[in-house]
Parts: structure tokens; sequence; C-alpha cells
């Protein structure tokens, strides 16, 4: 399924870190998880190809819809536009590094970036838990891609539910992944069934996820390998096109 010529990598945060699904020329799919991205880029080749769903690129001031790309997107997905939320501005995203060791404390960082961001967005507004979630996910990458600039041209941003769309001929998935936290199994079947459709086998896409990964964060893997497949061959498409830039030059487009 990989005609690419090179590695191909599609990856997601989970509890343990990392999952990837890779594919290199003339091979099938295999899927890890990794306990950083560090160790996912050491284990690839170095002219791999890695769509990941992870924010890239990070304002120094957050508007209304967030960085750009969102409010793009977020009109394809109908009901599944949900999914898409926005990210501060970079000085929330750091305001606070720790190693959190108790719940209280992970919430008082929480209260600490929502104070940030609020002086640092217009309207003003705070962060959601869910996207605190992942802040230290997005300051993992965008680390890397400060001290080795080459990343920016290897590492591109997407997102699974505008991947399914865009796989599924413009058409947003038309049942959800989860319903109130929990996965919905006739949603994750719905993104299986399309995910064949584009080479993938059943059988794998069955198995058990890796340990410390969720079943949707492997799908949701296996759709960004896919992504990463077509920015290699040139089909993807940024929103926008072309992408913006932060203020580090750090590339800022959803990709699919």
């Amino acid at each position: 399924m990989n005609s690419a010529g090179i590695e191909l990598v599609g990856a997601d945060g989970c509890k343990a870190g990392w999952v990837a699904v890779r594919c290199g020329p003339g091979a099938s799919p295999s899927v890890a998880v990794f306990a950083s991205f560090a160790a996912l880029l050491a284990a690839i080749a170095e002219d791999a190809v890695i769509a990941v769903d992870m924010p890239i690129g990070l304002p120094e001031f957050s508007q209304k819809g967030g960085r750009g790309p969102e409010a793009l997107v977020r009109p394809l997905l109908g009901p599944r536009q949900s999914s898409v939320f926005s990210i501060p501005s970079r000085a929330a995203l750091y305001a606070d590094t720790s190693d959190f060791t108790t719940l209280e404390a992970w919430y008082e960082a929480h209260r600490r970036a929502s104070e940030v961001a609020k002086v640092t967005s217009d309207p003003p507004r705070g962060v959601s838990i869910q996207a605190f979630g992942i802040f230290s996910k997005i300051r993992e990458i965008d680390a890397l891609l400060m001290a080795r600039p080459a990343l920016r041209g290897r590492i591109f941003e997407s997102h699974p539910e505008v991947a399914f769309c865009r796989l599924n001929g413009g058409q947003a998935m038309r049942l959800p992944k989860k319903i109130k936290g929990s996965i919905n199994p006739v949603g994750m079947e719905e993104r299986k069934a399309l995910l064949c459709r584009h080479g993938y086998d059943m059988d794998f896409l069955d198995r058990p996820p890796p340990r410390g990964a969720a079943a949707d964060d492997f799908l949701d893997a296996a759709a960004m390998m896919l992504v990463a497949g077509r920015i290699a061959d040139g089909t993807a498409r940024p929103f926008p096109d072309p992408p913006n830039a932060d203020g580090f030059g750090i590339p800022v487009a959803i990709w699919a």
C-alpha cells in the first residue's frame, strides 16, 4: 500500500506516549508505541514523511476560531467539527511546563495557563481541559522543530476527522467515533471500512492496539499514515494553502 518510495508514518498521541503506524516501500504496515517523539524519530528512516494528529506552529496571540487552519476545516466536518479545538498562544502553552505529580497541581497549572491565555487572546478566553491535556505533547514536537529546523519539511500536522472526510470523497463521517468519552463501535467500523478501501487489511485494523494506546488512537494513526502518503505523492491539501508560519517560521497548516 506504499508506493511513495520512502517510509510513511502516521502518529497520534496516546497514554504511553505516541502510537505510530509505519509502512516502508513495498512492506506491510506495522504499529508500535514510543515513549517520546524523539524515540519515534530515531526508529524511522531519516527521510520518512510523518503526519501527526497534533497542532504544529503556535500563535503569539490567539484569535477567535483558532490559528487559522481550524476555521477552514471545521465547515467540512458537519457534526464532527467539535473534534477540532482551538489552540491558545505560545505563552499559554509554556506557562507551566512542570511534571505534575498530583491532580491538584495539574488543575493549578491549568488555571495558570488559562490566565495567560486570556490576556493573549481576543476575545479573552481560557484553555479547555481537552486542549490542556495535550500541551506537553504539543511542546514536545514544538521543541524538536525549533532545535532541528530540517524536520519542518518532514513532520506535518493533520487531523483524523479531516483526513477521514478527505478520504471519503469530501463527506464527513456519518457516525461519531466516541460518545461521551467511550468508543462507539459502529463509528469505528465505519472508519475501518473506509481505511480498507484505501489499502488497509481489516485483520490489521482489528488487532488489539499496542499496550499504552487506545483503539481510537491506533485507528487515527492509521489514517495519519495515509495522509503521509498523500503528502509524499503530492495529492494532500494544506489548510490554508499555502500554509502560514508562526513567529519562528514553523509551518501552520492542517494537511489532508
